[in-house]
Formats: C-alpha cells, structure tokens, sequence
C-alpha cells in the first residue's frame, strides 16, 4: 500500500487560481538562483590571466577550471532531476544551494590548479541539484501553456544573462579584490535564496517516481568525464596518442553501454520515448550547439581582449556587454515572436545569426581592434536569444508535466554537455593551432627549454616569461604567442561555424513548425 506524503507547508501547492504575483514571485527567486549557477560558469573566464601568473596554470589546466565544474554539473543533472521527482523538488534545491555555496567558500582559497580543479567539481555537485529544480518548479507553477512560455522566456533570458555577464562581473571583482571574490560572492547569495526558497517556493514531485538509476548516473559522468579528457589533454600528448584515441573510445562505449540499459532497465534515469518525439530531439540538440557556440566562443574572446588586445580585466568583462545585453532583451521577446512565425522560423533566425557572428569572428587578424569584433558580438547575443527561450519551451511542452522533473534535467544537461564541449573543443582546437605556430618560433630560434616549455603552456605563460628574457628574444616571443593566440581563435571559430551552420539545416529540416494541439508525450 502505497503512503501519502505529508504536506510540507501551506505553500506546498500553488494553483493558476492563486494571484499571478505569488507565482512571480516564486519565478524571481528561481532566477535569481539560476543566474549564480550559470553566471558561475563564465564568471571565472575573466579570471584567467590571473589564475596563470598565480597560481602557474597551462592551457589545458584552465580548460579544466572551467570544465569541471561543466563536466560534473551535466553529468549529474539527469540523476538529480529524477530525485526531484523522487524526493521533492524544492528540498533538492535548497541542498543543491547548500552544496553550491560550501564549494564556492572551497575554490576562493585554493591554492593550485589542482584544488580549484576539485572544488570547482565540487560545485558542479550543488549546481546539478539546483538547475532542473528551477525548470520542473516553474512548469508545474506556470501551467497555463501562454504564461509559462513567458515565464520560461525569462528563465531562458536569466540562463544567458548568467553566462554572458559572468566576465563583466568578475572583471569588476579582480579590479577591486583578489581573484578568490568571483567565488565568494555566491555565498550571501546563496543563504538568501535557500532561506526565501523554504518559505515561499511550493513543493512538487512525482507521486509515481521510480527509485533513481544509479547505473544510468554513473554511465553518463563517465562518459562525458572521458569525452572532455580525451579532448581537453589532446593538444599536450597528440590527437593520435593511444591515450587519447583509447578515452574518446572509451566514452563511446560507455555511451552505447548507457542507450543500451536505458532500453532495458524499468527505472531509467532518462526515458528515452522522450526522444520519439521530433520537436524534443531537435529542440534538445538546438539547446546543446547553441551554448556550444556561445560558451565556447565566450572562453576564447576573453582570453583575446586581455592577453592580445592588451585590456585589463574589467575593461575586458565590460566588452562583453553587447552579448549579455542584446541577449536578455532578445530572449524575453521571443515568445512574442514564436506566436507571430512559429518555433522553426525563430529557432532558425537564431542559428543562422550565430553562423554569422562565428563567422565574422574567423575574420579577426593581429591587428584587429574591439570594433572589429564588435558586430559578431551582437549577432551572437541576438541569435542565442532567439534560440534557447523557443527550444526550451519546446522540450518542456513535450513531456508530460509530472516527469517535468527528468524532462528539465535533460533540458539542463543538454545546455551544459553543449557549455562543456565548446570550451573543450574550441579550446583544444585552438591549442593544437598554437602549439604548432610557437614550435615554428623555436625551430628558428635558441630558446632555453623552461622557456619553451611555459610558452607552450599558454599565451599567459608566453607573456609572462617574454619579461624575464633578453628584450629581443622577449619581442619575439610575446608577438609570436599573440599571433599564434589569434591564429588557433580563427581556426577554432571556422570549425564553430561550420557546426551551427549544420544545425540550421537540421533545424530547418526537422523541426516543427509549431507545437501539435496535444503537445505532451504520451
């Protein structure tokens, strides 16, 4: 005999019926919590510079700042949606937060690349509970179909806003404290959400949650902890290591190994009948090359304005403004225009745009000024505006409200896997260009081998010796690292958009016009 759960509150359940501003107000705490989970995971590309002259961290090393969090934050996700489902939706928010905020305190006082590594994985943990509670919170809150593709229309402009505003933030922090204060200022934030999260946000689950699939969790982690290994290190010991090609291998197998059990076990930890449904499938993987082109792009054009435009931190975050500016407003205007043309139309103006800016993008020479890059920038805000608010309700619209909880996870991971393997490849492809263009320096020149050593690390670690050399040997060395920066950008940002032009074509091909009267999976 099944037991009834107890009620947890007189907010446990908010109808439509009830004032539209209790159900707003619960939107705005799920935004706000959302912005320092996402805003966490670019607040620290501004930041790199500094990581490299203190803490001595390599390219690769920096990738994986930024990836672990990522990595764990996706592989995580759909197994902390299903004990939402499972548990209760507001209680593994507010541990998510808990979790979040301990890992934050961890990364402001590491002391290597190697701890802040860990604690930013930390971290992940805490992000992985927060993320699909905020989306199954605010479908189950917003259930009228038009005002809930408003509400997700500003969860998807906070989303963005998160990712996009990270760097002007953290520029503004390292301009008035040490690097340490882009972590710590999620703590207040975070003790405040949980406290107004216990009193006003309602509890939901899923009366008919099925013991999680730890199996299932653990494929998925694996998985994409191997993918982002094999790409991440393939720059240091070559694309056709054995090392290399056996983790990418790898993280095939243990992929067919998790379709494999989904199909079979009774509890899968993601319901692959989701995947039936075409306006899902390709909605999902709108989501994922989008912020793979806006991620990624993201952790290379920071590193640019500083090290090869010569802006400092805060001067840098702030040039990234048109992004995050265009992309809010864009965002919570789509859903204005999916009413006047359609998912496909919109969806597809977005991509197509992000095509463009990546495009303009792989323009960029040595001698290109901010205002050379500038037009890329907007078109990279406007498109991913106009993409992630209409795929996201697109997902959310086709599962059934009660699996809303594993339906938002796999909304969620699709965005971080896409997050993670952006900064992985982009990353790589360009330190694979760089290597290559710095070795032509050394070829021709006798360069100690500490000092070639460092270089190659990263453009950082070039600049930062180039000081301590003879000045002549320096010049060269500091000129050498910039060209070679802009090169391997280029080539990375060439092959990102031939990705997002791919993507148009699978978006126009493939996705649904609109969605069908009956828009749920059954």
């Amino acid at each position: 005999m099944k037991r009834s759960r107890p009620r947890l509150g007189a907010l446990d359940e908010i109808s439509v019926a009830e004032p539209s501003a209790q159900r707003f107000l619960v939107l705005a705490i799920l935004c706000l919590t959302l912005l320092i989970t996402n805003l966490d995971g670019t607040i620290l590309n501004v930041a790199l510079p500094t990581v490299v002259s203190t803490l001595h961290a390599t390219s690769s090393q920096l990738q994986w700042v930024v990836d672990s969090y990522t990595m764990v934050f996706a592989g995580l996700l759909l197994i902390a949606g299903s004990l939402g489902d499972h548990l209760g939706r507001k209680w593994v928010f507010v541990g998510g937060l808990a979790v979040f905020a301990i890992g934050s305190g961890a990364s402001a006082f590491s002391g290597s690349p190697d701890q802040l590594i860990g604690a930013r994985a930390f971290m992940g943990i805490g992000a992985a509970a927060i993320m699909p509670s905020t989306l199954s919170i605010l479908t189950n809150v917003f259930t009228e179909p038009t005002e809930r593709a408003r509400a997700i229309g500003l969860w998807s402009g906070t989303s963005g806003l998160g990712l996009a505003i990270g760097p002007v933030v953290g520029g503004w922090l390292l301009a008035h404290y040490w690097w340490g204060s882009v972590f710590l200022i999620n703590i207040p934030i975070a003790v405040a959400t949980s406290v107004a999260a216990l009193v006003i946000v309602p509890n939901s689950f899923n009366t008919n949650a099925k013991r999680p699939d730890l199996v299932g969790a653990g494929c998925s982690l694996l998985g994409v902890a191997l993918l982002l290994w094999g790409i991440i290190e393939a720059p240091v010991w070559g694309w056709t290591s054995p090392k290399i090609i056996a983790a990418i291998a790898g993280a095939a197998v243990i992929a067919f190994v998790f379709v494999t059990w989904e199909r079979r076990t009774k509890h899968p930890l993601l319901d692959l009948s989701f995947f039936e449904s075409r306006r899902f499938s390709v909605a999902i993987a709108g989501l994922g090359l989008v912020l793979f082109a806006l991620s990624g792009a993201l952790f290379l054009l920071t590193q640019y304005l500083q090290f090869c435009l010569g802006y400092t931190a805060l001067q840098a975050g702030l040039r990234i403004v048109p992004i995050a500016a265009v992309l809010l407003v864009v965002a919570s205007l789509s859903s204005f225009a999916v009413r006047l043309a359609g998912t496909k139309v919109v969806v597809l103006c977005g991509t197509v745009l992000i095509t463009l800016g990546l495009a303009l993008l792989s323009t960029v020479t040595i001698h290109s000024t901010y205002a050379n890059a500038l037009p890329a920038f907007f078109l990279l805000g406007i498109g991913t505006g106009l993409a992630i608010a209409p795929c996201t309700e697109a997902v959310m619209g086709s599962v059934p409200k009660e699996r809303a909880g594993v339906g938002s996870a796999t909304n969620s991971t699709s965005l971080q896997i896409g997050s993670a393997l952006g900064v992985a490849v982009l990353g790589s492809l360009l330190s694979t260009r760089y290597h290559a263009d710095m070795r032509v320096l050394f070829g021709h020149n006798a360069v100690p081998a500490p000092v070639a050593r460092t270089a190659l690390g990263s453009i950082g670690g070039a600049l930062e010796v180039a000081k301590h050399v003879d000045a002549t040997l320096g010049t060269q060395l500091a000129n050498a690292a910039r060209q070679s920066y802009v090169s391997g950008m280029v080539f990375a940002v060439s092959v990102a958009a031939g990705i997002a032009a791919v993507a148009s074509i699978v978006v126009a091909t493939f996705l649904p016009a609109r969605a069908p009267d009956d828009e749920s999976v059954k």
